[in-house]
C-alpha cells in the first residue's frame, strides 16, 4: 500500500475542494437556486496594473456564467495596498470592465463596497457615494455595500453608507461620462490624500440609537455634510 506524499496529499484535497464545489452548483442549478459568483481581482497583484486587471476581470466575470452557471456576478476590484474598492484604480477596472460587459451582453453585474474610513465619517461617504456613481455610469444593475473600515473590523457598517450609495447612485442616472470623470476626479481627489490617516470613525452601537434603529444626530449632520460636498462638486443628490 503506498502513502501520497505531502505535495499529492495537497493535490488530493484541492481537487476533493473543488469537486465539493461543482457538486454544490450542479445541485443549486438543478434545483433552479439563484446562484450569484463572486471575485475580486487584485489590482497590482498578479494580474498587474489597471488595463491588465480589467481584463482578467472581464475574462473571470464571464466565466462565472458560462462555467459556473451564475445567474448575477459580483464584482470588487481591490487595491494591493490600500484593501479598498475606492481607489482611483479599482474604481477605473471596476468602470472599465462593467462598461464592457454592458455594452456586449444582457448579464447582470453587481460590485461590492470596501471603502477605507470608517462610519459616521465625511470620507466613508465621499468614498462610497464615488463608487456608486462609478457602477452607475457604467452600466451596473446592483450595488452591494457598504462594508465600511474595508470591511474587516466588527460592527463598522450602518444603513447611513447603503443611504448614500442608493441616492448617489440614483442622481447619477442619465449623466454623460465626461460629466462623471469630472466629477469623480473632484470627489477621489478629495478623498485619496488622506489613505495614509484615514478616520476609524465609530460602531454601529456609536452611529444609531440600537432600540429605535435611527441614526444618532451627529451622523446626520455627518452625513448633511457628505451631500453638501457632494453638491458643490456638481452631484445633484436629493436626500
Amino acid at each position: 500500500m503506498r502513502t501520497c506524499d505531502s505535495h499529492e496529499c495537497s493535490q488530493l484535497n484541492e481537487l476533493k475542494i473543488d469537486m465539493n464545489a461543482l457538486n454544490m452548483l450542479a445541485g443549486w442549478t438543478c434545483n433552479g437556486n439563484t446562484i450569484m459568483i463572486e471575485q475580486m481581482p487584485i489590482f497590482g497583484g498578479y494580474c498587474g496594473m489597471v488595463e491588465e486587471t480589467a481584463i482578467c476581470d472581464v475574462a473571470t466575470t464571464l466565466a462565472s456564467f458560462t462555467l459556473f452557471s451564475g445567474n448575477f456576478h459580483l464584482d470588487g476590484p481591490i487595491h494591493i495596498r490600500w484593501g479598498t474598492t475606492t481607489a482611483r484604480e479599482t474604481l477605473q477596472v471596476a468602470g472599465h470592465a462593467a462598461a464592457a460587459i454592458d455594452a456586449n451582453t444582457d448579464l447582470l453585474l453587481a460590485n461590492q463596497y470596501y471603502p477605507m474610513a470608517g462610519p459616521c465619517t465625511e470620507m466613508c461617504l465621499l468614498e462610497t457615494a464615488a463608487q456608486a456613481i462609478t457602477d452607475t455610469a457604467s452600466g451596473r444593475e446592483l450595488l452591494s455595500g457598504s462594508a465600511a473600515a474595508k470591511g474587516v473590523v466588527q460592527d463598522k457598517t450602518t444603513g447611513m453608507e447603503a443611504r448614500i450609495m442608493g441616492e448617489a447612485a440614483k442622481a447619477t442616472a442619465g449623466m454623460k461620462i465626461p460629466e462623471v470623470n469630472k466629477l469623480l476626479n473632484k470627489i477621489v481627489s478629495d478623498y485619496e490624500k488622506h489613505y495614509t490617516n484615514a478616520p476609524a470613525g465609530k460602531t454601529f452601537q456609536e452611529c444609531y440609537d440600537v432600540k429605535t434603529v435611527k441614526p444618532t444626530a451627529e451622523y446626520v449632520q455627518v452625513y448633511d455634510g457628505a451631500l453638501k460636498r457632494l453638491r458643490d462638486y456638481g452631484l445633484d443628490i436629493k436626500h
